[in-house]
């Protein structure tokens, strides 16, 4: 199992990080633009590898999409990150052009690969290389329900005052500040429901942090995050590389699920060897669906922002 993690950064090396500890790949290619940044991440990481037990191999290479051949699941994390005060749509003028420029890329030498794309604004992005590249849907995978769950459940335990491995909770809708739509009706404590142990006003105050997770910690490190990130991106990896069928929320290309059409937003899906093995139809109230439908609306305006 190889895989590749175009943006040598601070999420593409979480990433890779993540990827070759749990020790499913056995080759992990780091690709940045920078001369040198990505040989030099791998070789830093290859250097934990007998202190954390991992046998994966990791190899960083300066913009040669060569070395990435053969990969059968690409994360893509290149374009700028987010600075505080930026919106994730201010990005779509500069990432845009990367992110198409990088899919092509990948999949000339990686025909049958699996894209994942984590690069902001990450719902507009993923539309953008279904769009402008040939892949089937269930290989054009968006990663940001998955983080934005995960702050989720963090605000939940938080909340409850309990260990975060009870907690159980999804976010669908865009990654956005605005457009996420997080299922605190569907949100349970060991199968209980969380309404039984927070109040409707907690809720809702658990919802809203939720929805600013990635501005508050922009705000508090002075650029995007990267360890949760890159935790959510190794899930996925994993889920597809070692086809767990597991269940994440991701963008997706839809076709009439949840009455939307021609847009890529966080629904939940089931990830295997081949990607997206199916969307999850769940049902939502007149509330939910109402958020929805703004959620999608918001993405489709920043997608009328891109150069097709």
């Amino acid at each position: 199992m190889k895989v590749t993690v175009v943006g040598a950064g601070a999420v593409g090396a979480s990433c890779a990080e993540y990827i070759a500890i749990k020790d499913f790949a056995s080759e992990v290619v780091i690709l940045d633009i920078k001369e040198g940044y990505a040989e030099g991440k791998a070789m830093d990481l290859m250097q934990t590898a007998s202190l954390n037990g991992f046998d994966t191999k990791i190899v960083g290479t300066t913009n040669d999409y060569s070395k990435t051949a053969g990969s059968d699941i690409a994360v893509i994390t290149s374009g700028i990150p987010r600075k505080p005060g930026m919106t994730r749509e201010e990005l779509i003028g500069i990432n845009a052009g990367i992110v198409k420029t990088v899919s092509q890329s990948l999949i000339e030498h990686s025909p049958n690969v699996i894209l994942i794309v984590v690069s902001n604004p990450m719902d507009t992005m993923t539309y953008l290389v279904h769009k402008t590249t040939d892949l089937p849907k269930n290989r054009i995978i968006g990663m940001g329900g998955a983080l934005d769950s995960a702050r989720f459940k963090y605000r939940l335990a938080e909340a409850m005052e309990a260990p975060i491995s009870d907690v159980d909770g999804m976010v669908i809708g865009g990654h956005s500040d605005t457009g996420m739509v997080p299922l605190a009706r569907h949100a349970t404590r060991n199968s209980i429901k969380v309404s039984e142990f927070l109040s409707a006003e907690r809720l809702e105050q658990v919802a809203a942090d939720t929805k600013v997770g990635g501005a508050t910690l922009t705000k508090l490190l002075g650029t995007s995050a990267w360890y949760a990130p890159g935790a959510a991106v190794s899930g996925l990896v994993q889920a597809i590389a070692c086809d767990q069928h597991k269940m994440f929320p991701c963008s997706t290309f839809l076709e009439g699920e949840y009455d939307l059409n021609d847009i890529c937003i966080g629904v939940p899906v089931i990830l295997g060897k081949n990607g997206i093995e199916r969307i999850v139809d769940i049902e939502l109230d007149e509330a939910e669906k109402a958020k929805m439908q703004e959620s999608a609306e918001g993405v489709a305006k920043t997608n009328g922002l891109l150069q097709l």
